[in-house]
């Protein structure tokens, strides 16, 4: 897997060249299935989702060439939020213009158009966890596989120490220690990629 970036002033700079396909590998990669996901739970079935996700990248490429980060205007992923919420809502006002035999009501399309206090919020929260998962999959062929099975089936599951401990043959404290070396680790690892 290639380096996972977070939207540095330098990965947003090379995303203004189209050609730059690493760059664009690398901001697919994390904020593909954060708009995707986004654009499911607004009601959007898978197809229409994939392509409203292409139509937000499409956008974003656009806006590249003269998108200049300013701190104080907000955070690079809040205008993604914006853009994605403003299509997810363009996207239902066409599907009502021209309507499907769903039983849909307009009652998705106000939604959608109004910003839910938690929808922000919502947003965050689905990019720290594609934020883990990629963290997670740069760091996971560092540990030997029962190492990193004993920390996933506790930290992530939520299983017992015991329980895992049987399973795996592992004593209770082999067990906490694996959880421990791989959480500090990622913990460095998310570190690490939010200062990149």
């Amino acid at each position: 897997m290639p380096d996972a970036l977070l939207t540095r002033a330098s990965l947003l700079a090379r995303l203004g060249d189209p050609e730059d396909r690493a760059a664009w590998r690398q901001f697919v990669e994390l904020y593909g299935s954060l708009v995707y996901g986004f654009a499911r739970r607004r009601g959007l079935q898978d197809a229409d989702a994939a392509d409203l996700t292409q139509d937000v990248f499409l956008a974003v490429s656009r806006a590249m060439g003269r998108w200049r980060y300013d701190r104080d205007k907000g955070s690079f992923r809040g205008w993604l939020y914006g853009l994605t919420r403003n299509k997810v809502a363009a996207f239902l006002r066409q599907r009502q213009r021209q309507p499907v035999g769903s039983g849909d009501t307009d009652a998705q399309l106000r939604l959608a158009e109004e910003p839910s206090p938690d929808g922000e919020a919502e947003w965050e929260r689905e990019f720290e966890r594609q934020l883990f998962r990629l963290a997670a999959a740069r760091i996971q062929d560092a540990f030997a596989p029962s190492t990193w099975t004993a920390f996933w089936r506790t930290a992530v599951e939520g299983r017992s120490g015991a329980a895992v401990a049987r399973e795996l043959g592992m004593s209770v404290g082999a067990v906490y220690v694996a959880r421990s070396r791989v959480l500090a680790r990622l913990t460095e690892q998310v570190q690490q990629m939010r200062t990149e």
